[in-house]
């Protein structure tokens, strides 16, 4: 079945907002004394949303429901004055969707970053660009892989689920896109290893953005 919309991952997928992801989680685990992490090592603790993230950046032995509240909104906080300092598109991202837009083929965002800031990173740093959906976590939508988010943004893109294309960077998107029976592509560019990708049901790891334009006129034989 051909492609006739373009699903996104967000973080590790359109942008790269590791640096500021990192180094807002560090800035309040040191203030709460607990120890801080390298950059790379946010690689494997992005992905399942926020709280998930603060969750495993503190020491297990301090991982108590009251102290994951406490520091999630710290972080909430710290990063909603610095979503924006070192975030930028990943090489050739712009150029993609500028494509998609000229084809005139639909386009969303699915992710598990908070809706507000998926919101405005979208708007921030694709001004230009037009979805037909944004989808990022909120208390009523269930995270991925739950393949509800992908299903509600096919819907809203008025396409069916085969008629999709979900790209992004971790195990968690390859799963979701697998649930809503999407085509899974994984984003070898992102923050997880190529071998997680394949592993959880890349159909194609791309290492450019432009390699996603082949899927426009009929994906490869499989």
């Amino acid at each position: 079945m051909p492609i006739n919309a373009i699903l996104f991952d967000l973080d590790g997928t359109l942008l790269d907002t590791l640096d500021d992801l990192a180094e807002a989680a560090n800035r309040v685990l040191a203030q709460a004394g607990l120890p801080t992490h390298t950059h790379s090592a946010y690689r494997r603790f992005i992905g399942d949303g926020s709280r998930m993230l603060v969750t495993r950046a503190i020491p297990e032995d301090h991982r108590t429901p009251d102290r994951i509240e406490f520091l999630l909104t710290r972080f909430k906080d710290d990063y909603s004055r610095h979503w924006k300092t070192a975030t930028r598109p990943y090489p050739g991202i712009n150029d993609l969707l500028r494509e998609l837009v000229r084809r005139n083929i639909p386009r969303a965002v699915v992710t598990n970053k908070p809706h507000a800031f998926a919101e405005d990173c979208v708007h921030h740093f694709f001004p230009d660009i037009a979805f037909q959906m944004i989808q990022g976590q909120k208390e009523d939508v269930p995270l991925k892989p739950h393949p509800r988010p992908a299903l509600e943004a096919a819907r809203q893109l008025r396409v069916t689920a085969p008629e999709c294309l979900l790209l992004g960077d971790s195990d968690v998107d390859m799963q979701t896109a697998r649930a809503a029976g999407m085509l899974p592509v994984g984003a070898a560019w992102g923050f997880r290893p190529v071998t997680e990708l394949t592993a959880a049901g890349a159909v194609r790891v791309v290492h450019t953005p432009q390699e996603i334009l082949e899927y426009l006129d009929g994906p490869p034989s499989q």
